[in-house]
């Protein structure tokens, strides 16, 4: 038994390996264009009204809280989007995209954000020609608009933009009100009530959709610096004692770390959208799980303007400022549908074109879905270094596999097109979701039809899960007992508490207190120890 635990535990790092925070820098292009780079992306029915769909689309990964002045704009060159197919051919059949414009009000001070009480002005001494009681730092922000808003110099918009089959032509969401996105928390001094200032970046715009866009911490977790160090995982991190095997209590436990989250104390920004599943659904209405109707398949992804245009035009005062154009045609960036698809499943030479590629296009990467090199690495591996047959994976073609690239059970009901091989979210919107005292972070693997793979929610816990996945616990025996339903990382929850309503995500980190977990600590939840 030993030796298989030994197994195991080199199982879990050389898995945990590519799992890089769900997508962050997971290819060649978006590691260098990190504005475009899709860090994760969610699909759920909303866990407090069973008859909407939640999406949310993060981007721009691991941003430093502290890393100012001018902290994490969206890139107003870029068009987000978050598509959806709903007749099983993998094309998009609703689409929704977000454009961004940035404004900056206070041209002349050296920061994005700045503020402090009920403001402070030019002391006694303050030297010519500013006379002493001339404002000089505005009030602390406290409102996205209007009053408190003063210091809110780097400021965004956006809109949101519907695009779907049968409609005279796009339908712009909202009253014509802009709709702003939620700064990135600078700290206490700037933003005394940061969470009551981020909730007003929450918009209804009628007809049962809600957005948001801005900061948010980062709602990922895993032990990076292990993964990194050549697989070397913390031995005292596991109740087993050996390293990547989690015990039945430890895998139980979705409250606790047992070793350190390298993505603690990060933030990325958030795009969430809420809309009724009617909205979504080929015939607009609502489907019981049972019903191929029932389930979507959804994508997200960034574009940019074939060109873009920096030039400098005259601005106030006799200053200059740099005025920004994207070109009409769009260029695909990068796209994201299952977390990990791209990072562990296709190879590092054709990354690129699958991150440009559309998902209908996808049989092209077929081999890699269905003859895993990871999964034939692993064996070898664990034959030479161990014993032969202690790691038995399941022989190709990978048909364990397929409901992550077909509409197949147990996520799609019986008789639902299965549609071309496509990398989508797949999400049954007919399955209610779970109560959270009785959700468990490893989705549909512990009998919690509601979590990923059918869709994936934020406290979902990807590492763990596309690690078991893909060693072949879908596979049935003997590949679905142990080892390889215990493989882990030993970071079991996020380093903030999510919110139970929309957009569900925890607030961004305070950049003047802001901190990481450290090497030997077991990570820690809601409030870091100082």
């Amino acid at each position: 038994m030993q030796r298989i635990s030994t197994t195991a535990a080199v199982v879990a790092l050389v898995l945990a390996t590519g799992a890089h925070a769900a997508n962050h820098r997971e290819a060649p292009i978006t590691a260098l264009d990190h504005k475009a780079d899709i860090a994760d992306f969610f699909a759920f029915v909303s866990y407090d009204d069973p008859s909407r769909v939640t999406f949310i689309l993060d981007v721009d990964p691991l941003l430093e809280p502290s890393n100012g002045p001018n902290y994490f704009p969206f890139d107003p060159t870029i068009v987000y989007a978050i598509k959806v197919d709903n007749d099983h051919d993998a094309r998009e059949d609703v689409t929704f995209e977000f454009r961004f414009a940035t404004e900056t009000r206070l041209p002349g001070v050296f920061t994005g954000f700045v503020g402090a009480g009920n403001g402070i002005d030019a002391p006694d001494d303050s030297p010519a020609p500013v006379l002493p009681g001339t404002p000089i730092v505005p009030p602390a922000i406290t409102a996205l608009d209007g009053p408190g808003s003063e210091g809110l110099s780097l400021r965004q918009t956006y809109t949101v933009t519907v695009r779907k089959p049968g409609f005279p032509g796009p339908m712009e969401l909202g009253d014509g009100d802009p709709l702003f996105a939620v700064p990135t928390n600078v700290g206490p001094r700037t933003m005394p009530d940061y969470s009551a200032l981020a909730d007003q970046g929450i918009y209804d715009l009628g007809g049962g959709v809600r957005v948001f866009a801005g900061t948010v911490e980062d709602p990922f977790w895993i032990d990076l610096g292990a993964a990194f160090d050549s697989l070397n995982f913390r031995p005292d991190a596991f109740a087993t004692g050996v390293p990547g095997v989690l015990d039945d209590a430890q895998d139980a436990d979705d409250e606790n770390n047992f070793a350190a989250d390298d993505v603690s104390g990060f933030n990325v920004n958030a795009i969430a959208i809420e809309v009724p599943i009617s909205m979504l659904t080929r015939d607009g209405d609502v489907h019981a799980a049972d019903d191929p109707l029932a389930t979507i398949g959804s994508w997200g992804t960034t574009s940019r303007g074939e060109t873009v245009t920096r030039t400098i035009v005259p601005g106030n005062r006799g200053r200059r400022r740099l005025n920004v154009r994207r070109g009409e045609k769009l260029v695909q960036v990068q796209r994201m549908g299952n977390p990990l698809f791209n990072e562990l499943i296709i190879g590092t030479g054709s990354k690129d074109a699958f991150s440009l590629s559309e998902p209908r296009f996808d049989a092209q990467f077929a081999d890699f879905a269905l003859d895993p090199v990871l999964a034939r690495v692993l064996n070898a591996v664990y034959s030479a270094t161990v014993a032969p047959g202690v790691l038995p994976v399941p022989t190709p073609p990978r048909f364990d596999l397929l409901p992550l690239v077909n509409y197949a059970p147990p996520i799609a009901a019986e008789g639902t097109p299965a549609g071309p091989v496509a990398d989508l979210l797949r999400l049954n919107t007919g399955v209610p979701p779970t109560p959270a005292d009785q959700r468990s972070r490893l989705g549909l693997l512990a009998g919690d039809g509601a979590g990923i793979p059918n869709g994936r929610r934020v406290s979902d816990d990807v590492t763990d899960i596309a690690s078991r996945v893909v060693a072949g616990v879908l596979a049935g025996p003997p590949f679905d007992g142990f080892p390889h339903n215990r493989i882990g990382d030993g970071v079991n929850a996020n380093d903030a508490p999510y919110r139970e309503t929309f957009p569900y995500l925890g607030y961004a980190h305070s950049g003047a207190t802001s901190r990481h977990v450290d090497p030997g600590e077991p990570g820690c939840l809601d409030v870091c120890p100082e």
